[in-house]
């Protein structure tokens, strides 16, 4: 094999990440509060699905708190989803959210914080303070009304 041919092991793919979004930033919704946050997690979760299965999504905002926009990161059962860790924060990196807002339904109805809900909190707390990526709440919602963690005190510091 001549020098300037190149093993097929090293013909590796560039990857390139490219950011663009279409809603001029003084047109997007600004989160002054939870009931913003629940308000935008409504508009946008399936009603048909809210009381049906669980879901787990993120709300991704810049710096002053505007709203970037909203990700379905993992669809489960009647009584649990599973959450790739790895999901939430490449999404939120590759739109450029500087902060996240969690959010999860229960389709059962109930608002309780379960302790694994809170334990998965704490965690991507502490991987967001790593990629300076600000976890500013965790909301359980119904088809009605919502619970934040961060109005209940119970986000981590």
């Amino acid at each position: 094999m001549d020098e300037t041919e190149l093993h097929p092991l090293y013909n590796v793919p560039q990857i390139q990440v490219t950011y663009r979004h279409p809603v001029p930033i003084f047109q997007r919704p600004k989160i002054r509060c939870s009931e913003d946050a629940a308000r935008i997690a409504r508009e946008t979760w399936d009603v048909n699905r809210i009381e049906l299965v669980e879901q787990f999504k993120i709300l991704l905002l810049d710096r002053n708190y505007s709203c970037l926009g909203i990700s379905e990161i993992a669809t489960g059962g009647i009584a649990g989803v599973l959450t790739d860790r790895r999901i939430i924060f490449a999404t939120a990196l590759l739109s450029k959210a500087t902060s996240i807002i969690l959010l999860h339904n229960h389709p059962s109805g109930v608002l309780a914080a379960s302790e694994p809900d809170k334990k998965m909190t704490r965690e991507l707390f502490a991987a967001g303070k790593v990629l300076d990526i600000h976890v500013a709440d965790h909301m359980i919602l119904t088809s009605n009304k919502y619970y934040s963690f961060a109005d209940e005190g119970i986000m981590p510091d």
